[in-house]
């Protein structure tokens, strides 16, 4: 080895650090090797540059020196990046400009990052070509444990360090590189992402107080990154049984905080998606419409259990087979995924909230209105006949036909060919495949949360 500095302990090429408060503490260590000169009068310095134009950003600073030539040193980098952190080895006798040569780490950011968990569509399995390129401060930390430009596919199973979330089948294209591309536009700051999702998995995988293996291969994979400022969550296809979907809101509950205890982060928000369709028939698979529209139901209430857990549709998206978002598809996803990190994260005015039911009420003269929040300016049915409405009406004597509505501002009101009886209910996008029809809002085109079995009241 020529005389110099050595780093083996810091951030790696291509990382993206957390910023808190406009910066991040970043931990530099390693070893020097001084020339034969008067060894003793030879010190460490350490400076980080912006990497596109070598300015200075943090000016050389002398490294602290410890027994057995071992140095370290703590830096604050502001937000933003790409940075170059360079290391040198200078004696007493030479200016900075001459000293040995040091280890050198490229790529570095400052901005945001997010953990990617859940299954296939959060893997990423769209098929169909489509412009997504990679960029320049957005990058990934990928399954072979390394830093790297972002680019699909981001659950790329090559050189895997972690056999447990490694893919049987190749992936595809995934939402969360138009994601990242849009907050960093945004934000003006890097975006780190996480891949830790596996396709087909099952939320017992993900919750610890089950298999949970899933679970702690999560912690092993973010143990060295720092703090988080999200995580992605997308799952729910594999608990869509009927014994599974019954249970799906409080083990999902229980991932989300425990997670946040054993990360030391009570407040980390998740950002999920609501599940999509699947077109086969669900039967053969073991999965059943009541399982889907419960499953559904449960990721609706999380946001209003759980704080801090926010969540967009894609019952409105095309697929690119029978359960798998299109790339197209994936393409909106992750630009609605952005805006609710814009609007719920950085206090952006945006329509980023799908409508969402807030009250089924009985009005007599067989009459039902239902009342919706996060309504921008109206919601709007395409106009669809009575019958073609993705709403269905039951009660103990069974279905309630649907003869007429209107819809004013964020309400729609129902006549009905019977009044509800007591225990009446309200299914909006029923079951695996409810169609490719929603009630949308005017401005955001954002379909309305699906719901089931929400209780009918009396609108005293």
């Amino acid at each position: 080895m020529k005389p110099g500095c050595y780093i083996d302990r810091g951030p790696c090429d291509w990382q993206i650090l957390q910023q808190e408060k406009g910066s991040a503490e970043v931990g530099l260590a390693g070893s020097c090797l001084p020339s034969g000169e008067i060894p003793d009068r030879q010190r460490v310095f350490v400076r980080v540059v912006r990497e596109d134009s070598s300015e200075t950003v943090l000016p050389w600073l002398q490294a602290t020196l410890h027994k057995g030539k071992r140095w370290e040193v703590s830096l604050e980098l502001p937000i933003g990046g790409l940075y170059r952190i360079e290391t040198s080895l200078k004696p007493d006798s030479l200016g900075i400009e001459y000293a040995f040569r040091g280890d050198t780490v490229h790529h570095v950011g400052v901005g945001e990052l997010f953990a990617i968990t859940g299954q296939s569509n959060s893997a990423g399995y769209g098929k169909d070509p489509i412009y997504d390129p990679p960029e320049l401060g957005v990058h990934l930390l990928r399954n072979n444990g390394k830093w790297d430009l972002a680019s699909h596919p981001l659950n790329d199973s090559t050189g895997s360090i972690h056999e447990v979330n490694a893919e049987t089948i190749n992936p595809g294209h995934s939402p969360y590189l138009s994601f990242a591309r849009y907050l960093k536009r945004e934000l003006n700051r890097p975006v780190g992402l996480i891949q830790c999702s596996l396709g087909g998995s099952s939320l017992g995988q993900w919750n610890p107080a089950e298999s949970g293996e899933l679970y702690r291969n999560l912690l092993e994979i973010v143990a060295n990154c720092g703090k988080l400022r999200g995580m992605l969550w997308y799952q729910g296809c594999s608990d869509t049984t009927i014994a599974l979907s019954q249970t799906y809101g409080e083990r999902f509950a229980n991932f989300v905080e425990t997670l946040r205890q054993d990360l030391a982060a009570p407040d980390l928000p998740f950002f999920t998606v609501q599940l999509n369709r699947f077109v086969a028939d669900p039967g053969p698979w073991g999965m059943g419409d009541e399982g889907w529209s419960k499953v559904r139901e449960a990721q609706r209430r999380a946001v209003k259990e759980l704080p801090g857990v926010f969540v967009v549709p894609a019952i409105d998206l095309p697929l690119s087979d029978n359960i798998h978002n299109s790339s197209y598809g994936n393409l909106m996803l992750g630009e609605r995924l952005a805006k609710s990190v814009l609007k719920h994260l950085f206090a952006r005015d945006l329509n980023a909230d799908a409508p969402d039911i807030a009250a089924a009420l009985a009005t007599g003269g067989r009459k039902l209105r239902l009342v919706f929040d996060n309504v921008s300016s109206r919601l709007y049915a395409f106009d669809l006949k009575p019958e073609d409405l993705p709403l269905s009406i039951s009660d103990e004597s069974g279905e309630i036909e649907i003869k007429d509505y209107t819809i004013e501002g964020n309400e729609m009101l129902l006549r009905l060919s019977r009044e509800p009886g007591v225990y009446g209910v309200v299914h909006y996008q029923h079951g695996a495949n409810p169609g490719c029809f929603s009630i949308i809002d005017a401005i955001s085109h954002l379909p309305a949360l699906a719901f089931y079995g929400f209780k009918i009241s009396r609108d005293l």
